[in-house]
């Protein structure tokens, strides 16, 4: 009699591998997908496009209160009120560099979601490929084209095999 035991083998990592485990892990917390298919050197990466992306996001945002407080201050005809510039600067070269932050911080915002999206899409593109195997034996082969010298023209085929 043959037992459960008996026909069962283990399968490795590799074939219990899902895709899409590896992208709703990165969709939950980019650079984990990146882990679930073992590709440990990519999380420095990914933690660091989102580390810059969040810096450039809260100092954008800084700049852009600053300013916009500034100009809020030149334009409310207060005398009381006081720009942090003392009137150095006129409230049209204000509003320009708060309207400048204001573009800025939307191109942060963009570029925080353009890395979390391109995280989601490395990790699974990865994990598509996690059995191809290229062998160590490719080879290029170069010889005439055996149809086109047949009717007298000059011909070279070039062949790759993986």
């Amino acid at each position: 009699a043959i037992t459960l035991a008996d026909t069962a083998r283990v399968l490795t990592w590799k074939e219990r591998h899902k895709p899409g485990r590896a992208t709703l892990y990165s969709a939950l917390l980019p650079g984990a997908g990146q882990v679930y298919n073992r590709k440990y050197w990519k999380v420095p990466i990914v933690a660091a496009a989102f580390g810059v992306s969040t810096y450039f996001l809260i100092e954008n945002t800084r700049q852009y209160n600053r300013y916009k407080n500034a100009y809020v201050a030149l334009v409310d005809n207060d005398p009381n009120t006081v720009d942090e510039f003392n009137g150095e600067f006129s409230s049209a070269a204000v509003r320009d560099v708060a309207d400048t932050y204001r573009r800025w911080l939307d191109m942060s915002y963009l570029a925080i979601g353009l890395v979390y999206v391109l995280n989601i899409v490395d990790a699974t593109v990865d994990a598509h490929f996690v059995r191809f195997d290229v062998g160590e034996d490719l080879s290029l082969r170069l010889g005439p084209a055996i149809p086109m010298a047949a009717h007298g023209a000059l011909g070279l085929t070039i062949g790759l095999q993986l």
